[in-house]
């Protein structure tokens, strides 16, 4: 089972596709000029790279079954005045999530989607909000490390479906470019990652613009 010491960081359009995958085409997610994406600190990865975790370590090996399925949820609180990252990408919006770490919604329940499948520990366990380290940290950190616990037992990625849940601000133009790089940082094709986005009716918190939340479901598949 996977220690911390054998964390890595890279860019998250850097991550070479898994074997068999098809290259993803520029053509088909254009990088849109007034997006930045989120590049990881030197020293959080050097902090991942040093630090043991036990939630980790001490977690069961999976069964080697033909598929897992596992289902990721989060949920922060939108506030003004901070950035709203969404896939590792900063959206331009009047509010951000107020979390811990840069609150990305979504690379955090894919992240807990894929632990889940594989009868892990959550994101908060693993990664707790708790740590001074993970203040402010780039969510690539958590998905990286999700992605080689995945390759480690054995599986990959069958397919994934996600759902953003915001009132503000609509996705529809960004959702290619973030679907682009959370496919980079699965190292996956795009024709098994999905991405849907939905209004909540102006019900709640998340209809009033006060928070954003995010659904995935992924399928792993035996290698």
């Amino acid at each position: 089972m996977a220690t911390a010491s054998s964390l890595f960081l890279a860019s998250p359009v850097a991550t070479a596709p898994r074997a068999g995958a098809r290259p993803t085409s520029s053509a088909a997610f254009p990088v849109l000029p007034s997006l930045r994406l989120r590049k990881p600190s030197p020293v959080v990865a050097a902090a991942v790279q040093a630090e043991h975790q036990p939630a980790v370590a001490a977690a069961p090996k999976p069964p080697a079954l033909p598929f897992r399925v596992g289902h990721g949820f989060d949920l922060h609180r939108l506030e003004p005045d901070l950035p709203l990252i969404i896939g590792g990408i900063n959206i331009p919006h009047d509010r951000g999530c107020d979390a811990h770490s840069d609150g990305d919604v979504l690379l955090h329940c894919v992240v807990d989607a894929i632990l889940g499948a594989l009868g892990l520990p959550d994101i908060g366990q693993i990664f707790p909000d708790s740590d001074p380290r993970w203040k402010g940290a780039d969510s690539s950190v958590f998905m990286r490390e999700a992605v080689k616990l995945m390759h480690e037992a054995g599986y990959e990625l069958g397919n994934l479906d996600a759902t953003l849940i915001l009132q503000k601000p609509k996705i529809s133009p960004f959702k290619e470019i973030i679907r682009s790089n959370l496919c980079g940082l699965l190292g996956a094709d795009p024709s098994v990652v999905n991405l849907k986005a939905k209004t909540h009716e102006k019900v709640d918190s998340l209809g009033e613009n006060r928070s954003i939340a995010a659904h995935t479901v992924v399928l792993l598949m035996r290698k």
